[in-house]
């Protein structure tokens, strides 16, 4: 795949003409192909806040991220899936001063959602769906979160545990996850803080700064 990519706005990776005829969609280079891993996640020289195969104009498959030059090890796939004719790769590559904060989860329903949002200053920030722009409690209503993973760049900026907290619909805090910054550590997936998710609730980020 392309290892070069816009920052700052989503992309799609194609193939690298590097190693086929021309810069191509996954699934018009794959299609009909099982995916059963990833040997390289999806890499940016600022990092990458998210990345997905898209299918029909939704998240079929979360997809591991990192920046360029910091890997630990093969990620293996959430699922095996066929590649179909219109499977694209989408990403996020970051800029240099880019905070934004992205939470990728799959859910006991076999969903998978990306939720984001660039914190500013010393706030509370709340994460929304980057397609529907819907909070976490309306995106996944009756749903436990079974797997996730954060990526953020602030650090000992991140005052809500390092991560994010899933508040319930009275704010208090029933779950959540650490965030990694890629620049130190390759992210990885965990089921540490998952929990079942109701309506009106909200995947929240507070920073210091």
């Amino acid at each position: 795949m392309r290892t070069t990519m816009a920052e700052g706005t989503a992309t799609e990776l194609v193939t690298s003409t590097d190693y086929s005829v021309s810069a191509v969609s996954i699934g018009t280079y794959g299609e009909g192909k099982v995916i059963t891993s990833i040997l390289q996640p999806p890499q940016a020289p600022n990092g990458i806040a998210w990345a997905y195969v898209n299918r029909r104009g939704a998240i079929l498959c979360i997809l591991p991220v990192a920046v360029a030059g910091v890997e630990s090890q093969p990620c293996p796939m959430p699922f095996n899936f066929v590649l179909q004719a219109g499977d694209t790769i989408q990403v996020m590559a970051n800029t240099s001063a880019d905070r934004e904060f992205a939470l990728s989860c799959i859910t006991n329903q076999g969903v998978h959602a990306i939720f984001s949002a660039t914190p500013a200053g010393a706030a509370d920030t709340s994460l929304t769906h980057i397609l529907s722009g819907q909070d976490l409690g309306s995106s996944l209503t009756n749903q436990t979160i079974v797997a996730h993973f954060a990526t953020s760049v602030d650090g000992s900026k991140l005052s809500s545990g390092g991560g994010v907290y899933y508040l319930n619909d009275r704010g208090l805090p029933m779950g959540g996850t650490v965030a990694t910054k890629p620049q130190n550590l390759q992210v990885k997936a965990n089921a540490v803080g998952g929990v079942r998710v109701g309506l009106n609730w909200q995947a929240r980020v507070t920073t210091s700064s």
